[in-house]
């Protein structure tokens, strides 16, 4: 992108200060470039602060190749960034910023601190201290006739015309934290993949009873299953319908169920720690003076909201005459994905095919791209934050030459 005056520091920007930006900035500093980030929040790096509030999963301790898979169509594609900064570079990148880390009992990899501040503030006095220059309320809107990236700014347009350039704008979950997918319209010559809601919940039409009753409680040690795809964890039910942990494991499965036959019908296994015959066994014969509802809790083990579910299931006309088997592989039907601005990520992006191996834009010599803007998904467990710091750091690189 560079005009025909020759600089003697190569100028690198970057547009987009969340994980992928920063650290492709980061990356192209410590290779010897002069580094400006835009971005149009009012401050950096909102989403991973908010992510963060719960604990901030930064990656998984899980062997490399099993970790890979979970990238599941982009895996090959993804492979080489993650390869060339695999987890255990990231863990010793965090503990370089003064930020030790510690692997929870489900192999997720977490800063001590368990949030994101700590390390944010770190992080951005490293960069300031490389010379990378941060500044907020710039709005990426598209290109110059020259070919000059146009922004707007507080004092009004600006035009930027770096030696190369580093798009790092996002999907479009939670949008009010910056990343609202706008840029998929200033790239009208690019192969984008259609932004879709990953990790995100779905709607059920639940009765009135059940969503009055209900909704905001927590489906506890289940098992989740949807044609051979299974997982446990915890859900959580709401008006709309069901999300949680567990939910998000299967969520691309079922969104493209739903897409193609209109809906899909999901498995919930509400004793998962007892097989069928056993709980069959437990269950066997109700006494004529005792409620189904005590039965199922007295004698299954079931939770009240458990228990609702299992009614539920009866007066959609589920069969009577076996309630292990109902309670063992629960159905409940998903009508629709819950709408992308309240996904934990998103899926869809930049195809892969627009990219050379460097993560150049083939139609944009000179800009690169890298995180959620690819046409990637992976379910939460620390490799969404993985792949976004993986592509930004190998997107960083080659930006700076």
């Amino acid at each position: 992108m560079a005009g025909t005056e020759r600089r003697l520091t190569r100028q690198v920007l970057v547009i987009g200060a969340g994980p992928a930006g920063l650290m492709a900035a980061e990356a192209a500093a410590e290779a010897g470039a002069a580094v400006t980030v835009l971005d149009h929040m009012p401050s950096p790096a909102r989403k991973l602060l908010i992510a963060g509030r719960g604990g901030l999963n930064l990656t998984h301790s899980e062997p490399l190749e099993r970790f890979l898979d979970r990238y599941g169509p982009a895996r090959d594609r993804i492979a080489p960034f993650i390869r060339a900064f695999p987890p255990e570079a990231l863990i010793a990148w965090c503990e370089a910023l003064g930020q030790p880390t510690f692997v929870g009992s489900s192999g997720r990899v977490f800063p001590h601190a368990m949030k994101a501040s700590p390390l944010l503030r770190a992080w951005l006095a490293r960069l300031a201290a490389q010379g990378v220059v941060l500044r907020t309320r710039h709005r990426w809107v598209g290109f110059g006739p020259d070919g000059a990236l146009r922004f707007a700014a507080p004092e009004g347009e600006r035009l930027e015309r770096p030696d190369a350039c580093v798009l790092a704008l996002g999907g479009a979950s939670w949008p009010r934290l910056g990343s609202d997918g706008g840029w998929t319209a200033l790239l009208p010559d690019v192969a984008i993949a259609p932004l879709r809601p990953a990790n995100m919940g779905f709607a059920v039409a639940w009765s009135e009873h059940l969503r009055t009753r209900f909704a905001g409680t927590p489906l506890k040690r289940i098992a989740l299953r949807f044609g051979d795809a299974g997982t446990r964890g915890e859900a959580m039910i709401t008006v709309q319908g069901i999300e949680g942990g567990a939910v998000y494991a299967l969520s691309a499965p079922l969104r493209e169920a739903i897409a193609a036959e209109g809906s899909a019908t999901l498995h919930i296994d509400l004793r998962p720690d007892i097989d069928r015959d056993a709980l069959a066994r437990r269950l066997g014969t109700r006494p004529a003076a005792v409620t189904l509802s005590n039965h199922l809790r007295r004698t299954g083990g079931l939770a009240p909201v458990a228990i609702a579910l299992v009614q539920e299931a009866l007066h959609a006309g589920a069969p009577r005459d076996d309630l292990a088997a109902l309670v063992k592989a629960l159905p409940v039907t998903l009508t629709a994905p819950f709408p992308i601005a309240r996904a934990i990520s998103s899926a869809g992006g930049i195809a892969w095919s627009e990219l050379d191996e460097r993560l150049m834009l083939r139609r944009h010599p000179g800009i690169f791209a890298c995180g959620e803007m690819l046409d990637w998904e992976a379910p939460t467990g620390g490799y969404l934050l993985q792949a976004c710091f993986a592509t930004g750091r190998a997107a960083g690189r080659a930006a700076a030459g």
